[in-house]
């Protein structure tokens, strides 16, 4: 039994998913399947309750899985300190994020840390942001990167970045002259929003609630690229991230309004499972994306 077959169990055990079980451990679905066998035949025991619409570890199973959890652990603390008495940065990083963040946020702070520490791989990889935390806690990714981030007993949760919120219009929209707006100007207007779960439509809803402003909502999309794009042909407005509309304003494809009666802003963290054992690449990743903060 080698510690790579407890891990393979593991993995599988947390995302009850063979599919996701070997994507992790960047195997076949059929070597995790003989991974299995292989440990059920070592321990004489039936380890995993098959069938096509529950899974389910057996007590043995579960004695199993919490031995392995504290000896994968205490490896991962092993190696972790390994590295940090000998100074060395290395090793892989996966990481979830929400579109918007992915793909105006992250890229610089990638790129340099990939600058400071060449030996590490970071793998990027887009997401809605319920399948980031379902990824998070089942050990499919390392990190996750989330707006408006949820509180749970089982997640730390680092806020890393405040982005403000504007109001985003197409360039011969009566609002793009201005320079400010507040927001019960928004009443009544074709309002082009992001889908009712994300969380960010969540807080925008509550702002204009607060407000007692009611817009009309022509249009829900789930990333921020489509709601731009709408946007763009005169949809309607819309509010969102000021750092996702830095090039559409240049490219003079958009127009931005600053909301004048708020400081309202977009907070995004990292988000990682508190039983994990941060490897010194992962700590740095994380502390070179406070740095923002």
């Amino acid at each position: 039994m080698q510690i790579e077959s407890l891990k393979v169990f593991c993995d599988l055990a947390e995302t009850e998913s063979f599919t996701k079980a070997a994507q992790i451990n960047s195997v076949t679905q059929s070597a995790v399947s003989q991974t299995i066998s292989a440990l059920e035949r070592q321990f004489r025991s039936l380890l995993i309750e098959r069938s096509k619409k529950n899974f389910r570890l057996t007590p043995e199973g579960e004695v199993l899985y919490d031995y392995s959890k504290r000896i994968l652990q205490s490896y991962d603390s092993l190696q972790s300190k390994l590295q940090e008495i000998e100074n060395v940065i290395s090793g892989d990083i996966r990481v979830a994020t929400i579109y918007s963040i992915g793909l105006h946020v992250l890229p610089p702070y990638v790129k340099r840390f990939l600058k400071n520490y060449p030996t590490v791989n970071v793998h990027v990889e887009y997401s809605r942001h319920n399948e980031i935390y379902e990824d998070v806690l089942g050990n499919v990714v390392d990190l996750g990167l989330v707006a408006f981030p949820s509180r749970d007993p089982k997640l730390e949760v680092v806020l890393v970045r405040k982005d403000s919120l504007v109001l985003i219009c197409h360039p011969q929209h009566p609002f793009a002259k201005l320079a400010s707006i507040k927001l019960k100007a928004l009443k009544g207007q074709k309002f082009v929003s992001f889908e009712r779960d994300i969380p960010t439509r969540k807080a925008l809803d509550k702002i204009l609630k607060d407000h007692g402003v009611s817009v009309e909502h022509v249009m829900e999309f789930d990333n921020i690229e489509t709601v731009k794009r709408a946007v763009e042909i005169d949809s309607g407005v819309a509010i969102v991230p000021q750092e996702t509309v830095a090039q559409d304003v240049t490219n003079q494809t958009l127009a931005v309004v600053r909301i004048s009666d708020g400081d309202y802003v977009r907070p995004l963290a990292v988000i990682y499972k508190k039983s994990k054992v941060l490897s010194p690449a992962i700590k740095q990743f994380i502390a070179l994306l406070k740095e923002t903060l």
